[in-house]
Formats: structure tokens, sequence, C-alpha cells
């Protein structure tokens, strides 16, 4: 349903599983390791797989804490976007590498949940892209103590409300890894 014109095919987004970012985030090894059933599903497929990796001031490029996690590995030919804002798009290649592959859907996954998740998750479908979260695979810190709610929360409120995206000719969505479909969603 994307509005983008001869864009059929689906990418999985990795974005900032690194080790400074998700170092404490809420239920990180689970987070992980749903990340990696996504990725060998996806490439099993031969879907696009696009890692997305964030720096600023705390995440000095080159660092221990903006390499991403050893869990998950980048395969030969997986594109790497690099970022400085929350929204992967936002100064970056990543529309272009999504047009050359023909996509017009992102299956979203990564850090944090509260920040460049949602930043991504809106600067996608404002572009024309269909875009689905994946409920139980992105992930953020505690960040209560600056007035946010708990991590479990604030990830739930996040699927909650993009359960309910919509917008003309294109849809949004929130599933669970076990229930994740590459394949173009039919149009009814």
């Amino acid at each position: 349903m994307t509005t983008l014109p001869d864009r059929p095919h689906t990418a999985l987004l990795v974005i900032d599983v690194q080790n400074g970012v998700v170092a404490n985030a809420h239920d990180r090894d689970g987070v992980i390791a749903n990340i990696n059933v996504l990725l060998e599903r996806a490439r099993a497929q031969d879907v696009p797989v696009i890692w997305v990796q964030h720096a600023d001031e705390q995440l000095v490029r080159g660092s221990e804490s903006w390499q991403y996690v050893p869990e998950l590995v980048q395969h030969e030919g997986e594109p790497l976007v690099h970022k400085n804002y929350g929204d992967s798009f936002e100064g970056t290649d990543l529309e272009a590498l999504l047009a050359e592959r023909g996509v017009g859907r992102v299956v979203v996954t990564g850090a944090s949940t509260d920040a460049c998740i949602r930043s991504t998750l809106h600067g996608a479908f404002v572009r024309g892209y269909d875009v689905t979260l994946v409920a139980d695979a992105h992930t953020t810190d505690d960040l209560s103590a600056y007035g946010a709610p708990p991590p479990a929360q604030v990830i739930a409120h996040t699927n909650l409300y993009w359960k309910w995206q919509s917008a003309p000719g294109r849809s949004a969505g929130t599933v669970d890894t076990a229930d994740v479909v590459f394949a173009p969603t039919p149009v009814a």
C-alpha cells in the first residue's frame, strides 16, 4: 500500500543496537535474540537488511560504546547507514539505499524506543513508507529519573500507538517477532 511507486519490497532495519545504547536497556538480551531471529528469517528470504549506527558526543565514532553489540553480526553486502540524528533518514543515504532496492515497506527493530525508534517510525511514514514496528524487538533505557515512565511502559505505549497509526495510502502496525511477514501486505 505504500505511496512510493514501484517499491514492492520490504527491508529489515536494525537501528542503533550499539554497546553504549543498549548496555542497560530493558530486556536487552531478549530483544537482541529476537533481532537475530529476524535477521536469519530476512536473509533466508533475500530480504534486504540495513543497519543504522548513531554517532554523537556520547557515542564517538570508533569507540567501544559506538560499536554494534557482538551478538549481532552484519553480513557482507548489508549496508550500514551512519547517522547523527534520531530519524534514520535525516542527513543519511537511507532513502537512496531503500529506493535502489525497490523498498516501500520497512520493518523496524532496535533502540532506543523513545528516541531513534520513534523518530524513524515517523520519518519513514511521512516519506510514504509502510512501517511495521516489531513489538518485542525494540528497547530503551530506564529514564524514569528524568520523568519518563519505566521502560516497559515506554515500549508498551509505543507499541500501542503505532498499532493504530493511519494515513492515506500507507499502512502502519505492530507485530511480535513470531508474526513478522516480510512479503508485501496484500491490498484488501
